[in-house]
């Protein structure tokens, strides 16, 4: 069955990649920040490169924040995007930039003593439910993943990555999900992460 699939267009992500890898699966995607396109989307997605701050301004300039908010649909935040889904980012020369609220946390620069920042490369991740997202993906499968900052572990905490500390890798409440690696960079992994996404 044909499901429309939206890409949010935020103003800060490098989309295509993300539309590439999501269209390699079969699967007709539509890239847009019209508001009711992205309501009556079946999945949406939320991309995001950049600073949380730049990113946050962009999508309250679009309209988007309480769009966003009540979206009802499974949604997907990838990298800041899912960076965006928690309640505020450290992530500014000025203090804290308040998120979307979707899922409770902070975005915090990341404590990983001697090793180098950003954590950029590829790394493994320990799924905490291989139902959902990670059906089909064993713990220690490596992902791709280029950030300074993350979220702490907590009860959202959907999968657990380690670099000089524990993280957030994917974090989920409701029907917001998101991941802190790129899964449009991540290989076969990130195809079935995507398509796993996608069956929901």
């Amino acid at each position: 069955m044909a499901q429309n699939i939206v890409i949010v267009n935020t103003g800060c992500a490098n989309i295509s990649s993300v539309k590439f890898a999501v269209e390699r699966l079969g699967v007709k995607v539509e890239v847009s920040d019209k508001l009711d396109i992205i309501k009556s989307a079946d999945k949406v997605f939320l991309p995001g490169v950049g600073s949380a701050n730049a990113a946050m301004a962009s999508i309250e300039q679009k309209q988007l924040i309480k769009t966003i908010q009540g979206l009802t649909q499974p949604v997907l935040g990838i990298c800041l995007g899912m960076q965006l889904m928690v309640e505020k980012s450290a992530e500014s020369l000025t203090g804290s930039t308040p998120c979307l609220n979707l899922i409770p946390g902070e975005v915090k620069r990341m404590q990983v003593g001697d090793l180098r920042l950003p954590h950029m490369g590829w790394n493994t991740v320990t799924p905490v439910d291989e139902t959902s997202l990670f059906k089909g993906i064993p713990t220690g499968t490596y992902f791709y993943f280029v950030h300074s900052f993350a979220v702490d572990i907590s009860e959202f905490t959907l999968a657990s990555c380690q670099y000089g500390m524990n993280f957030s890798a994917a974090l989920h409440k409701d029907n917001f999900f998101g991941v802190q690696f790129h899964p449009e960079r991540s290989s076969d992994a990130g195809a079935q992460l995507l398509k796993n996404f996608i069956e929901l």
